[in-house]
């Protein structure tokens, strides 16, 4: 394909649609705007009112690469947590693009790893490898706590990146300890699988504060709470069930990456995206995250020899999405 510039580069998740764009070859991201997805009908809809805030005179983008929140197969696409239900060619054709490419976000995010810079991370203790000091075959993997749980990797190839998109964040959560175990036998009374999403996300941060509520049996009240308030009463310790969640989340994300880490032997690194971890702050590198990471037994030296590390940049899929359109037209 010809993808002629200028792109339209989008990451839309549950909540919010993120979109920009390139101006050229190896140009950076720009012009980016955020868009909630809930007030717009579908993503032509949100890429009007996109170019409509743009200033009169510029070029309209002829090609396009959407990073969705959804696993992709076929022509239709329902957001797995967003309103959205669109056709692919249906939205090209309305836009008149030349080119659309549809791709998972946690493609994306993974395909934004490469191109990370310094700046755009804060790593838990020894910092991963620089782009290119990473071998041919070399896995790197991200998991992404925001309004649902991405998973993806990217390997690297002779001349290119090639992402591993996946689902990962329906897998079934495991307990580490005996009150992790409790909390979880609460989830099972509502519902029939706990997810590692169910609890590790914008969506399951209220499932999970209930049900550590109830593990503590103090009679705390925290149903009502939304994501904001408990990450907000956690933080300030106002909340003995919030405080507990928050410590609870880290260890169980901790014990989740590694699992992804095996899964995948990324040693290139894990990193962690999404939302939720940058908003807390020194809570997050105080906590469980990197020792439940490496507590996996026999294969914990194994894991002691990955790097992890928080992207604090929110808008890096957008990068992603971009050198998946530029490797589209390679």
């Amino acid at each position: 394909m010809s993808a002629a510039y200028p792109w339209l580069v989008a990451d839309v998740g549950g909540t919010n649609a993120r979109f920009g764009t390139v101006a050229g070859p190896g140009a950076a991201v720009e012009d980016v705007r955020v868009l909630p997805v809930a007030g717009h009908a579908g993503p032509a809809a949100a890429v009007r009112a996109y170019l409509e805030g743009q200033p009169a005179g510029k070029a309209r983008p002829q090609s396009a690469a959407f990073a969705l929140a959804t696993a992709l197969d076929g022509d239709h696409i329902e957001l797995t947590n967003g309103a959205w239900s669109f056709s692919r060619s249906g939205t090209q054709a309305e836009l008149g693009l030349k080119t659309l490419l549809c791709l998972n976000d946690f493609e994306a995010q993974a395909l934004s790893l490469p191109r990370l810079r310094a700046d755009q991370l804060r790593a838990w203790g020894a910092p991963p490898p620089a782009t290119g000091d990473v071998a041919v075959g070399t896995v790197m993997a991200v998991i992404g706590p925001g309004t649902g749980l991405g998973v993806g990797g990217v390997v690297r190839a002779p001349g290119r990146w090639l992402a591993l998109p996946g689902e990962g964040g329906h897998a079934t959560l495991a307990p580490a300890d005996d009150f992790e175990s409790a909390v979880l036998s609460h989830a099972r009374r509502e519902f029939p699988h706990v997810s590692a999403e169910r609890f590790l996300s914008g969506i399951g941060l209220p499932v999970l504060c209930r049900c550590v509520a109830a593990a503590l049996g103090q009679g705390e009240e925290v149903g009502a709470l939304t994501t904001e308030q408990i990450v907000a009463r956690g933080l300030s310790a106002e909340s003995p069930a919030c405080s507990r969640t928050l410590d609870v989340f880290c260890a169980m994300l901790g014990g989740f990456a590694g699992c992804v880490a095996l899964t995948l032997g990324s040693r290139g690194g894990v990193f962690i995206g999404g939302g939720i971890v940058p908003r807390l702050g020194e809570r997050f590198f105080q906590s469980e995250f990197r020792s439940r990471f490496e507590a996996k037994g026999r294969f914990q030296s194994f894991l002691a020899g990955i790097p992890t590390a928080l992207i604090t940049d929110t808008l890096a899929a957008l990068s992603g999405a971009s050198l998946a359109l530029e490797q589209a037209d390679a």
